[in-house]
């Protein structure tokens, strides 16, 4: 797993380098970063949706995953636990929608999915090791726009691709084509949302949709 601890640190190092950098940012300037970010989810986000609908097997699977996980996600209050606990830890309202703004950026994407997976079969980190060089920008400015706490999305990262790679160790590549689709769909929705309620055009509560990811790949499982 040695990609997967480098895209960690990477992302580490990131966080502490804009974390130092917002500290003596101006007010005005951070809003400006706050919208660059926004605009940037939105344009991710439809990208990804538009890129992989094409190619769907199961063109309403989307939906239904949406639905179902935003349900469960709603159930479970995700979005008010996190809300609370980061605005008691960090004093700050704005970090658990930065965190899961990163999360999804760091973990939604075909270098990061299939990284660990090359890594365990072949012993071959190349997508791991771009997709940390990648993340490494990404979490500079994340941090430098909601600070240094946005180093929990390591965690998160470190627990994806670890889940990814036991598996893969377990039963081999369970990753298939038709998955990778539809994951990329239902999270490019989720960074959309995200987009919007960083532009704080609607709050979407993206916590609680999160939950939406297991379905593609529950279905895929059963299906393949």
């Amino acid at each position: 797993m040695i990609g997967t601890f480098v895209n960690v640190g990477l992302i580490i190092l990131g966080s502490l380098i804009g974390g130092l950098v917002k500290k003596v940012i101006k007010e005005e300037y951070s809003q400006c970063m706050f919208t660059a970010m926004g605009i940037a989810s939105l344009g991710l986000g439809m990208n990804s949706m538009v890129q992989n609908m094409p190619n769907s097997q199961y063109p309403v699977l989307f939906i239904a995953s949406l639905a179902l996980g935003s349900l469960v996600g709603t159930i479970l209050k995700l979005d008010d636990r996190v809300g609370k606990l980061t605005a008691e830890k960090a004093g700050d309202a704005k970090l658990g929608q930065g965190i899961i703004t990163g999360a999804l950026l760091f973990c939604i994407g075909t270098l990061s999915i299939l990284g660990p997976v090359q890594s365990a079969l072949y012993d071959d980190h190349t997508f791991l090791f771009t997709n940390a060089t990648l993340d490494f920008v990404t979490s500079m400015v994340l941090a430098s726009t909601y600070g240094i706490g946005i180093m929990a999305t390591a965690a998160i990262l470190f627990c994806w691709q670890g889940s990814i790679y036991g598996l893969t160790m377990l039963v081999g590549d369970f990753i298939t084509e038709p998955m990778m689709t539809e994951l990329s769909i239902v999270g490019g929705a989720l960074i959309i949302s995200s987009g919007l309620a960083i532009l704080e055009l609607k709050n979407c509560k993206t916590l609680n949709m999160l939950p939406a990811l297991l379905v593609p790949i529950i279905w895929c499982l059963i299906v393949g």
